[in-house]
């Protein structure tokens, strides 16, 4: 309940810590999980001291049993372990203490942390943290390389030789922290978003030996996870060995199954890289020299053909066929022509033929009236007309004597 204060009507220390007391007693008995991280058992005392840390913030409580209740778990549990603890509160008000008095105490199995870390890993996935759409690529040739590991560790050796041997101008931003531990998951969390907010890390490596499933507990925290699950620079995670498969290695962009791996997979081999070159140069020279000799060989072959040897063979061939048809086209006007002559001279032949002059030329004449008509009967004329007889040769008048009609007997 609260208390009603004021400048004017404060209350004692005392009095807060007793209230504070009365609240946490009326909690009840919790059943609580953490790590051990301290752990005191002096020699004759009854009471054990423990420190119970979450392995995932920054939070701890002091916890005391008996020693009859941590003796049941003595030969299993030390500090490092998980446990689960069954404890009241207790407040300590001289001091102002808040402390947990257990009275059972349960190992965490590697079993159980198992299925614990199978029902996140599916809840993740169901979130598309793992999904391959958004694994972003890793640069072919990283300028800076942000490393997080342990200090002195062999997977910094193995990553930074490994590199050098194959790259030796690359360079690493390192940051040492705890690899395993109630410390461990915030500081690297720290170091991810640290390097990951570096404009020149092209590519963030976070590494760690081997060592049981409790000691990569650390690496499939689900605060881990979402940090480089949002980060903008690509992740290789190379934690442990071939079989450990924490969870980082399902949301990073990419998995090394050894930090040497992931020293191998990050940088190219500069002598692999120059033996690349110098085969794509000699694959280059063989193209350009295969394409001009095919070249050469088609403009060899153009050359040898005969209207390149003798171009002007050509206008040979064409001028014979123009004269040929020169002389086709003659000799078809010149048939044309004769045949046209010969039917004109034909045509003529009969004009002439049926020509009064013709007629004429044989010895007879026409007799024509003044006015041009041609006298057919003797009753057309009359006596003493005047006539005008044509002959072949000209013309010439006579005048008619005698009836008209009448038949003048031969002399």
């Amino acid at each position: 309940m609260a208390v009603t204060t004021s400048p004017q009507t404060p209350i004692p220390v005392g009095e807060v810590s007793r209230l504070i007391g009365g609240w946490i007693d009326r909690l009840g008995a919790v059943w609580v999980e953490g790590q051990i991280t301290q752990l005191s058992r002096r020699p004759g005392a009854g009471v054990v001291f423990l420190t119970l840390r979450d392995p995932s913030h920054d939070i701890s409580l002091s916890v005391t049993c008996y020693r009859q209740v941590f003796d049941k778990v003595a030969d299993v549990v030390s500090e490092g372990a998980r446990v689960v603890v069954h404890a009241k509160p207790e407040w300590y008000a001289p001091r102002g203490q808040l402390s947990l008095r257990a009275a059972e105490i349960k190992p965490v199995g590697v079993g159980e942390l198992l299925a614990r870390l199978e029902q996140l890993k599916k809840s993740l996935a169901a979130e598309g943290l793992f999904a391959a759409d958004r694994k972003k690529p890793l640069p072919f040739l990283p300028q800076l390389i942000g490393l997080v590991c342990g200090r002195a560790s062999a997977a910094e050796r193995d990553v930074l030789e490994n590199a050098r041997l194959r790259w030796p101008a690359v360079r690493f931003a390192v940051r040492n922290v705890p690899v395993q531990g109630v410390h461990a998951v915030p500081q690297v969390i720290e170091a991810v978003k640290e390097l990951d907010g570096l404009p020149e890390v092209d590519v963030i490596i976070v590494a760690r030996g081997g060592g049981s499933v409790e000691d990569l507990l650390p690496f499939s925290d689900e605060r881990l996870i979402r940090t480089v699950a949002a980060a903008r620079t690509p992740v290789v995670s190379a934690i442990g060995h071939e079989p450990d498969t924490p969870l980082l290695d399902l949301v990073a962009d990419l998995r090394a199954s050894t930090p040497t791996d992931a020293a191998k997979k990050t940088v190219p081999d500069v002598g692999e890289e120059l033996a690349r070159i110098q085969q794509l140069r000699e694959r280059a020279l063989r193209a350009v020299t295969g394409f001009l000799d095919r070249e050469e060989r088609g403009l060899a072959a153009a050359l040898h053909r005969p209207s390149m040897e003798r171009p002007q063979r050509m206008v040979e061939d064409r001028e014979e066929q123009v004269t040929a048809l020169l002389a086709r086209g003659r000799r078809t006007l010149g048939h044309l022509l004769d045949r046209a002559d010969s039917e004109l001279s034909h045509t003529l032949a009969r004009v002439v033929a049926l020509s009064p002059k013709a007629t004429l030329e044989r010895g007879y004449a026409v007799l024509q009236k003044p006015d041009g008509t041609a006298v057919r009967a003797p009753s057309e004329v009359g006596a003493d007309e005047e006539l005008r007889a044509r002959v072949a040769e000209g013309e010439f008048r006579v005048r008619v004597a005698g009836v008209p009609g009448a038949v003048t007997p031969p002399a």
